[in-house]
């Protein structure tokens, strides 16, 4: 603080010294001494740069003219009024009118008939009734065939369901009716007398009831019961009652679950097997199974797996035997390249629950004299690939291996010709059910092509190589079995569509019961049946968004060929119909 005050002290006497020098020139400066009592310090100052703007002397440049602003006001009377703003609306399509019911009929050759109805009731925002009929149904005139060859198959179908906030629950009730004839006799082998004592005709009736109950948010999450009963005309008679339970269990990025069931089976055949010669005792069977399935299920980004296993408890009640069965239940998903590859796999096994209504879904022609136990699926090992080659191609590839335990076969019940009971299916004209043990290489490949979102295309095929325990054919399993479908929007008003398949060889054996001699022991003769081609398609023409009419067209190569041993099937047939849409 001294050292600042001494040094402006000093600039202001040397300023007023030089004041009167400049006054006096004459008066002698003398001399003075100056004590400075701080040491110097030298600093750097700041650089600053100069900003120039450099003069433009181009003659070309012009100057600008210096421009005066004024505004000019004068008042106006305005009665103008804004008005408020509204937003422009895009022209949107209407929506497509929606019916809760259609009525389809169609009437065709060989005096076929096809009867559909449906309807969806709405009761209220969270009540949905729907209701449902299917027939039908030919006169038969297939050629060559001495007996009765007509069928008819009907349905009606009703369920409830009822969506609250946290679960959804429904009812459902079924009844069927199916009339088929047991009319592929050998040829040749019976004189018209005996042909015209055959009653062939066959009748099966099913009644079932079913209920379910799906939960969120909990650990329970589903369980579902249904009961059915199935019966002929011949007095052969089933009853099934099927239970399934579901629990999940969070854990951090995993999913612990547990299913468990429980299957009922029970019936009584009331004739005896086709290869008596008497028709003394019938066949009862029974068999309870209840199993349980644990399983942890981890989801990633690329990887889905899931790690299980089956245990079942499965009991013969009617021959007091029981076992205990465990299944691998593991599953896997992996996305190799994004969309494109994606590869899975797993081995899986179950305890099936054969039945006699399954039996007859699968071929209509058994004999009501059958055997009835479950298959022991030991595994069912596989590895494929899938994907999405394209925006509109699609793939998948598959290779299978799997071991069967009594796995059920279709073969030709044997002529017996000392039965004394008046039986329409004991001529060679109905089908036992064999049990092996099977071994199965199998082969998948399907490709699906959308051109546009007007048509599409696909086609698959399988290839399969079977391994039995004695040694026999896998009766009546194909070697090959192929595919091809489309679907074709042709317009606004036309549609199209086709199904082409193909159905290789198999193998049967027909057989006479001879007195005396064991069923192993009857003189039999292998049958091959030939593979076969069968194409099937489908027109149709929209007049509005109500009704619309149709032309069905099946076996359309008329290839007479036998899905089963000496039933053949009916030559083109030709079916035209309309379908109409209304609210009900």
């Amino acid at each position: 603080m001294y050292n600042k005050h001494s040094i402006t002290f000093i600039f202001l006497a040397l300023g007023l010294h030089i004041s009167f020098a400049q006054d006096d020139k004459k008066d002698d400066l003398g001399t003075e001494t100056v004590t400075v009592t701080k040491a110097y310090t030298p600093t750097v100052s700041d650089a600053f740069k100069i900003k120039s703007v450099p003069d433009l002397n181009d003659s070309i440049v012009l100057q600008k003219k210096p421009i005066t602003y004024s505004i000019f006001s004068v008042p106006v009377a305005s009665t103008f009024t804004p008005s408020k703003g509204i937003a422009s609306t895009v022209e949107k399509l209407p929506p497509p009118q929606l019916y809760n019911s259609y009525a389809s009929f169609g009437a065709g050759n060989y005096g076929n008939v096809l009867g559909e109805f449906y309807t969806s009731r709405t009761i209220n925002r969270d009540e949905n009734l729907d209701v449902g009929f299917n027939h039908l149904s030919s006169r038969g005139g297939i050629k060559g065939v001495d007996l009765n060859n007509t069928f008819y198959d009907t349905k009606l179908d009703a369920s409830y369901s009822k969506r609250d906030r946290d679960l959804n629950w429904g009812a459902a009730l079924g009844l069927q009716h199916q009339l088929y004839n047991w009319y592929g006799l050998p040829e040749g082998v019976y004189d018209q007398t005996t042909i015209g004592s055959i009653d062939e005709s066959q009748n099966y009736f099913m009644g079932e009831a079913g209920a379910h109950i799906n939960v969120e948010d909990a650990f329970f999450k589903r369980a579902d019961i249904k009961y059915r009963r199935f019966f002929d005309a011949v007095s052969s008679g089933e009853n099934r009652a099927i239970f399934n339970t579901g629990f999940e269990f969070p854990m951090n990025e995993e999913i612990f679950g547990v299913n468990v069931k429980v299957d009922y089976v029970g019936g009584t055949f009331e004739n005896a097997n086709v290869n008596s010669t008497t028709n003394d005792a019938g066949i009862a069977y029974g068999n309870l199974q209840a199993g349980i399935n644990p399983s942890l299920q981890m989801l990633r980004d690329d990887l889905s797996l899931n790690l299980g296993v089956n245990l079942v408890y499965g009991m013969d009640l009617e021959n007091s035997e029981s076992n205990f069965y465990i299944y691998p239940a593991v599953t896997a998903s992996y996305r190799l390249l994004d969309e494109s590859v994606i590869a899975y796999g797993g081995v899986t096994g179950e305890l099936k629950q054969n039945s006699y209504y399954d039996f007859v879904e699968a071929n209509p022609f058994v004999s009501p004299t059958l055997s009835v136990a479950p298959t022991d699926s030991q595994y069912n090992a596989y590895i494929g690939f899938k994907g999405q080659l394209s925006p509109n191609l699609s793939y998948n590839i598959k290779g299978s291996y799997a071991a069967e335990n009594r796995k059920p076969l279709y073969r030709l019940n044997p002529q017996n010709n000392f039965r004394s009971d008046e039986k329409g299916y004991y001529y060679g004209n109905s089908f036992d059910v064999f049990y092996d043990d099977i071994k199965t290489l199998g082969i998948f490949g399907e490709l699906n092509v959308d051109v546009n979102r007007n048509f599409t295309l696909g086609v698959n095929v399988e290839v399969y190589d079977y391994s039995t325990e004695t040694g026999n054919p896998a009766w009546n399993l194909p070697n090959l079995k192929g595919s091809l479908f489309m679907d074709y929007q042709i317009g606004e008003k036309w549609f199209m569509g086709a199904n082409l398949f193909y159905m290789g060889e198999r193998e049967d054996f027909a057989s006479v019961v001879v007195e005396n001699i064991q069923p192993g022991g009857f003189p039999a003769t292998m049958i091959t049946l030939d593979g076969y081609f069968d194409a099937n398609a489908h027109v149709g023409y929209r007049l509005n968004n109500q009704l619309s009419f149709f032309v069905k067209g099946a076996n359309l190569s008329n290839n007479e060929y036998q899905r089963w041993a000496n039933f053949q099937v009916q030559g083109i047939q030709v079916l035209g119909g309309a379908t109409y849409k209304f609210d009900f």
